[in-house]
């Protein structure tokens, strides 16, 4: 099984670090990191840095494209670039202690329909079944929701699994596409199911409903109190022990890696949910969005629970 990563929408992570923040006021900070960033980066950078091979494919702006593919090969990540106009956005992350993450997102560079045309043209050829290609994250201006959901289809065409994690899809969208994973977040799962609160027992429902509805797998995670795992109608879930994070930008994604890197050791669901959680937890201790330590997640993974609830 080979693992290809897609990111549409990339963008620079800049971090730093402020006494104080407040609207309406100037408030001074110290930059602290500025990492390449984007989900699908995000999930290749985590499973390089545990040893699993993949391949990122990413949708590079022409005007700091070549600083964005640099930093990707100091990080070792093996990548293919889609060169289009104009400029990959930055997200800004200002963190104070004691209070909650602010963050600042540019818009990028606008792309169009035939960008996906390009795109196929590298990597459908590529596609062989049983390989996994991660969807995820925001899709750039100028794309059509209906152009993506062709592409996808015809991803699934050649045998290929998909992994889907995109505020751009509907639960139509994504049913339609037969995913092997997804990864909502509560608000996601709340949209899914026409609820605006969800209570945990809700969101089991929610997710145990599209597994049995043509997604193979559901992930639904809730920050540090863990994630639930909904496969052929059975719900796991995975507690974390507790830690001071220092970061939680990327956290998600790195779930997705962790998953992905005990499927590639053929392992049950309740597994790969332990290693997800795993992988998640340990990328809370790195600053920034710096992907997760091996020996973080070693570390980590003997103390998370798993138990079936459903």
């Amino acid at each position: 099984m080979n693992i290809f990563t897609l990111t549409l929408n990339p963008a620079f992570d800049i971090h730093a670090e402020a006494k104080s923040f407040a609207l309406h006021k100037e408030s001074v900070a110290s930059v602290t990191s500025r990492d390449v960033g984007g989900k699908g980066i995000n999930i290749s950078r985590a499973l390089s840095a545990f040893g699993a091979e993949n391949e990122a494919f990413v949708v590079l702006g022409s005007e700091n494209g070549r600083e964005f593919s640099a930093m990707l090969d100091a990080d070792g990540v093996k990548h293919t670039a889609i060169v289009t106009e104009g400029r990959i956005r930055e997200n800004i992350t200002v963190h104070v202690q004691g209070e909650r993450e602010t963050r600042l997102s540019f818009r990028g560079f606008t792309a169009g329909d035939e960008l996906l045309d390009r795109l196929e043209e590298q990597l459908l050829p590529r596609l062989s079944p049983d390989d996994v290609l991660t969807f995820t994250g925001s899709v750039p201006r100028g794309i059509s929701r209906e152009r993506i959901t062709t592409f996808l289809m015809r991803v699934r065409a050649r045998g290929a699994q998909l992994v889907l994690d995109s505020k751009d899809l509907t639960r139509e969208d994504i049913l339609s596409l037969r995913p092997a994973l997804i990864k909502p977040n509560e608000e996601e799962v709340s949209a899914y199911v026409g609820k605006e609160a969800l209570t945990l027992s809700d969101c089991v429902s929610g997710a145990r409903e599209l597994s049995l509805s043509g997604v193979f797998c559901a992930m639904v995670s809730f920050g540090g109190e863990g994630a639930i795992l909904a496969a052929s109608g059975h719900v796991y879930l995975a507690r974390p022990p507790k830690i001071e994070p220092i970061s939680t930008v990327g956290a998600g994604d790195s779930s997705i890696a962790g998953f992905l890197c005990a499927s590639l050791q053929d392992a049950s669901a309740e597994e790969c949910l332990k290693m997800a959680v795993a992988f998640g937890t340990a990328a809370c201790l790195t600053e920034g969005t710096n992907p997760p330590r091996k020996e973080d997640v070693e570390a980590l993974l003997p103390l998370v629970t798993v138990e079936s609830i459903l």
